[in-house]
């Protein structure tokens, strides 16, 4: 058994009575990263189009961990009043109207805002998904956690794969638009599981009755007074540290990768395609990483070796960027494993679904508030220097951060056991 919950009993079928919830759970995943990464590859020709420069392209790259971390800290007072499966709705219907927005923006203010609305929503879908494992699935969370992270990874690579060619064959805004419909299709099972519900005699009626009955109450995201007690937790401030350095870098690359590596003599084709290099390999740790994680009793050494990753990524870009763009690029998408680990450590190390909603809202809340800055400062040192050094160096102190917040996170404990230490 996959699981951590001691009330759970065995393994159940993945489809028995709760196979809406997974395909919800599934699409909504992949509809996480899509406003991100359909949207940096066309930012040099958005650039020209409404005439924004470098710092404008830095804000770009913070607003989705600048969302993800209001949602982070806002969600779990929402998801308390309406309920997961609500929540999760509500998620995808702001994803899907944010991506419309944005492709029929005329300025940059419009473009701003779309993208916040999308953003928002994505970041709610952060929030709930976590739980709503640990409510419906607490038999096979390394399963359904492989699962949903895998498909997260997708709905990050697509984008970035086909942003460039998809906007010189029909133009920026359907680039930027298509992707609404994979959110309004997400949207759906959720109206369904909410049809369902109402009836008390169906089977996913049963299954969420069940969930409530052997957690003693409605595992909801948790009240103010739960979440309020993650801050006293060094397993929760250890997964907001590993967890906000990984999404610094990450979105950091998100953002500069393409201009770094035009600068260096690549092609903006090029910048797109290693983008999705980039996010590509964080596929690999997503198949991989949660069921390795469930059978660690400490993964720090994960961490560790992405930590190795990283630097000898970040050496290879700022000293030879075009020897061997491909081989760095790699190396790269590989140190952020720990994105996948911090995720399944939500649920390995809480009791309750109410213990994973709490860390669940202060690791991310916490996480990309932390994270905010990164593509922005990265931006300015690069600005102010004209050159890749100085913020290579700036994001590898941050791997010495998260090197920290990875020790407090893995050591073999509950946060429900700290919290009140």
């Amino acid at each position: 058994m996959d699981s951590t919950d001691t009330h759970t009993a065995a393994p159940a079928s993945l489809w028995s009575g709760r196979g809406l919830v997974l395909l919800g759970i599934v699409l909504s995943a992949f509809n996480l990263r899509t406003a991100v990464t359909s949207l940096t590859p066309l930012l040099d020709t958005l650039g020209d189009t409404f005439g924004f420069g470098a710092t404008m392209t830095g804000v770009f790259g913070m607003l989705p961990t600048a969302a993800f971390a209001l949602f982070g800290v806002t969600t779990p007072a929402l998801a308390h009043r309406m309920g997961l499966e609500r929540t999760a709705l509500l998620a995808m219907l702001l994803a899907m109207l944010g991506l419309l927005l944005r492709s029929a923006a005329g300025d940059t203010t419009a473009l701003v805002a779309a993208s916040l609305t999308a953003l928002a929503g994505m970041g709610i879908g952060n929030i709930v998904l976590p739980p709503l494992v640990k409510r419906y699935f607490a038999d096979r969370v390394g399963t359904v956690s492989t699962l949903y992270i895998t498909v997260l990874q997708a709905g990050t690579i697509l984008p970035a794969l086909v942003a460039v060619p998809v906007m010189e064959a029909a133009g920026w805004r359907i680039s930027l638009g298509l992707w609404a419909v994979f959110a309004a299709a997400s949207a759906v099972p959720w109206c369904l599981v909410l049809w369902q519900e109402r009836s008390k005699a169906s089977p996913l009626a049963r299954v969420h009755d069940a969930a409530v009955t052997v957690d003693d109450e409605a595992p909801e995201l948790a009240a103010p007074r739960s979440a309020g007690r993650a801050w006293r937790s060094p397993v929760a401030w250890g997964m907001a540290l590993m967890f906000g350095m990984t999404s610094l870098v990450t979105y950091s690359m998100f953002t500069w990768l393409p201009k770094l590596l035009v600068e260096a003599g690549g092609t903006p084709a090029l910048g797109g395609t290693m983008v999705a290099l980039f996010s590509a390999l964080g596929l690999v740790a997503s198949l991989t990483m949660p069921l390795i994680a469930v059978r660690m009793r400490n993964p720090f050494i994960v961490v560790v070796v992405c930590a190795g990753f990283y630097a000898t990524a970040f050496a290879g870009l700022l000293l030879a960027p075009m020897a061997a763009p491909a081989l760095w690029v790699a190396l790269l998408g590989m140190g952020p494993s720990t994105f996948p680990l911090a995720l399944t450590l939500i649920n390995l190390r809480t009791r309750t679904p109410e213990g994973s909603a709490a860390l669940s809202g202060f690791m991310q809340g916490v996480g990309y508030t932390l994270s905010c800055a990164g593509p922005l400062a990265f931006g300015l040192l690069h600005e102010r220097t004209h050159g890749w050094t100085l913020p290579m160096a700036f994001l590898a102190a941050c791997v010495g951060v998260l090197l920290v917040g990875g020790y407090l996170a893995c050591r073999p404990r509950y946060l429900e056991d700290t919290w009140h230490a």
